[in-house]
């Protein structure tokens, strides 16, 4: 079955670089029996660049997951089987790293001056949901992100509704100009009830944003982490340990080197990074495709008032908001659980 995937793979961009051609050839539907399981990964030519996409299920009848990771730049590829293997019985889990990230970042090697924008990045996730419902034969797929991949599948959404039968956020980031700045603010009321000087004198040497110095987000978000450690349940820790795929030397020096990329192309070097350009409320408000966000209590990074305002905004077909205790901005069991309860009871009909 790998085999066959390369090779369909291989033809397509062999096709692609022929004179007078304009469009990708359509995949073969790996899918001859509705009972067949699926086990691909590989390379993907999505956006004129071999991207890593891997399909995983026990049967080809069940709706397809795209998880879109965060970071960006943060892959769950290595840790997929450890995080989401109990939820292939029932869904055909897609992981993708993304443009900058992991082994996509490892095949294509961009050069620290080639830029990341999010409308580049919605056009390939796009790309990659329009090859997974020619690849597994369905109409539609069930969009999962969270924190940087909030916004990119909002961008997803707004513009391919017809792709996807709805979107499962975590984390939902809104504005570059709201969630940094309530962010800072918390963390800063915080660090000064808690009598925690090192966090307060290093909010208030970065001050306010927005920030012209990379460094001061990365601050931030380790201030960050220490408070959210304190009020969450932590992630087992077996989740982290990547599979022997992604173990090898050259493979882990890849997901470090394509983290540090993506995080310069988010904030970047002068504070004019992806970052400073998001304002989801400025794509408007009506949506057609279902939206259930699940936002941790003691996420301060996206913190739940700003999150709750957006969804409160919204106009779709179905939406949902839950809080989640004990959980913060970056994925824990709590979560995780969260997520298979809401794909099993709410939008798993919404995908038949």
């Amino acid at each position: 079955m790998y085999r066959a995937f390369l090779t369909t793979v291989l033809s397509a961009v062999l096709l692609s670089l022929a004179p007078g051609v304009q469009a990708q050839i359509q995949p073969e539907n790996i899918c001859p029996s509705p009972m067949q399981k699926l086990d691909e990964k590989g390379f993907v030519q999505i956006g004129g660049i071999p991207q890593w996409v891997t399909i995983k299920g026990d049967r080809c009848d069940n709706p397809i997951v795209l998880i879109v990771h965060g970071g960006p730049g943060n892959p769950m590829s290595p840790f997929s089987d450890a995080i989401y293997g109990g939820w292939e019985t029932d869904y055909t889990v897609v992981q993708w790293d993304q443009r900058g990230a992991g082994m996509t970042w490892g095949k294509n090697r961009p050069s620290e001056d080639t830029p990341l924008t999010i409308a580049q990045m919605r056009d390939d996730g796009i790309e990659v949901a329009r090859y997974l419902t020619q690849r597994v034969g369905k109409r539609k797929v069930i969009l999962v992100g969270g924190s940087w991949s909030s916004i990119l599948a909002i961008h997803m959404i707004k513009a391919e509704p017809e792709l996807f039968a709805a979107y499962l956020g975590s984390a939902q980031m809104v504005s570059y100009r709201d969630n940094p700045a309530a962010t800072y603010a918390f963390l800063l009321d915080r660090a000064r009830v808690s009598d925690d000087q090192d966090s307060l004198t290093k909010l208030e040497k970065i001050g306010p944003p927005p920030w012209s110095d990379p460094r001061s987000f990365g601050i931030l978000r380790r201030i960050d982490r220490k408070y959210e450690a304190q009020a969450t349940d932590p992630a087992p820790a077996d989740w982290w340990q990547p599979a022997a795929d992604y173990a090898t030397p050259q493979a882990q020096d890849d997901y470090t080197a394509g983290e540090d990329y993506s995080y310069i192309q988010f904030v970047g070097w002068k504070g004019d990074g992806m970052f400073s350009k998001v304002d989801l409320p400025a794509l408007g408000t009506e949506f057609k495709v279902p939206i259930f966000l699940l936002q941790g209590e003691a996420d301060y990074l996206t913190l739940p008032d700003i999150s709750r305002r957006y969804f409160d905004s919204l106009t779709a077909p179905q939406k949902a908001f839950v809080i989640l205790p004990r959980t913060g901005h970056d994925p824990n069991a709590l979560l995780v659980d969260a997520q298979l309860k809401l794909l099993n009871e709410s939008i798993r009909p919404l995908a038949q």
